[in-house]
C-alpha cells in the first residue's frame, strides 16, 4: 500500500510470501503461507511435525478472511496516520524520529527520559514500552485524533 504497488507485483520474484494477519489488518491471530502447492503441502507437513497443528482453526480462519476481505485497503489510513505521527514527533526537541515507511514510527527518547515519559502517557491512559528508541504502531483502532492527542501528550511532558 505505501509504495503504491500491487502485493501481486511486489511478491512475483518470490517463491513464497507469508501475510501477517494480526497488527494492521486486525485479526486476533494468524498469517497466511503463499506458494506452490507443493511448497504449502510440504509446510503443512512439517507444521504437524513439530505440533503446530490446532483444534477449532476455523474460528480464527473466519477472522483472517474478515482480515483480508474488509481491512487490506484500509492500511493506506495506518500508513497516512503513521506520517502524521512522525511529523508532530518530530519537531519536539529531544526526541529523534526515523523516517516512516509504513505504519510504524520509531522515536528516540534522550537517555533519561523514557520512564518519566512513559508514566506521563500512562497517566492520560496511553501506554508505551522501551527504553531509548520506542517503536510506534499505528493500526485500524487508531485513527487520526489519536495521533493528535498522543503527540498532544508527548508536547506537554517535553514542555515541563
Amino acid at each position: 500500500m505505501h509504495l503504491g504497488v500491487s502485493v501481486t507485483e511486489i511478491s512475483r520474484p518470490f517463491d513464497s510470501v507469508s501475510v501477517c494477519l494480526s497488527k494492521g489488518l486486525g485479526a486476533p491471530v494468524g498469517s497466511v503461507l503463499c506458494g506452490s502447492r507443493a511448497l504449502v503441502a510440504r509446510a503443512r507437513r512439517w507444521r504437524k511435525v513439530l505440533g503446530g497443528g490446532m483444534r477449532q482453526a476455523g474460528v480464527l480462519a473466519a477472522a483472517g478472511i474478515h482480515a483480508l476481505a474488509r481491512n487490506v485497503e484500509r492500511l493506506a489510513e495506518d500508513h497516512e496516520n503513521a506520517r502524521l505521527l512522525a511529523e508532530g514527533l518530530a519537531g519536539i526537541d529531544g526526541l529523534g524520529v526515523a523516517p516512516v515507511q509504513t505504519n510504524m514510527v520509531y522515536v528516540t527518547v534522550a537517555p533519561g527520559r523514557s520512564a518519566p515519559l512513559r508514566e506521563h502517557l500512562a497517566k492520560r491512559g496511553m501506554f508505551v514500552r522501551g527504553e531509548g528508541t520506542i517503536r510506534l504502531v499505528t493500526h485500524l483502532d487508531v485513527d487520526r485524533s489519536d495521533v493528535a492527542r498522543f503527540v498532544g501528550a508527548v508536547k506537554e511532558f517535553h514542555a515541563s
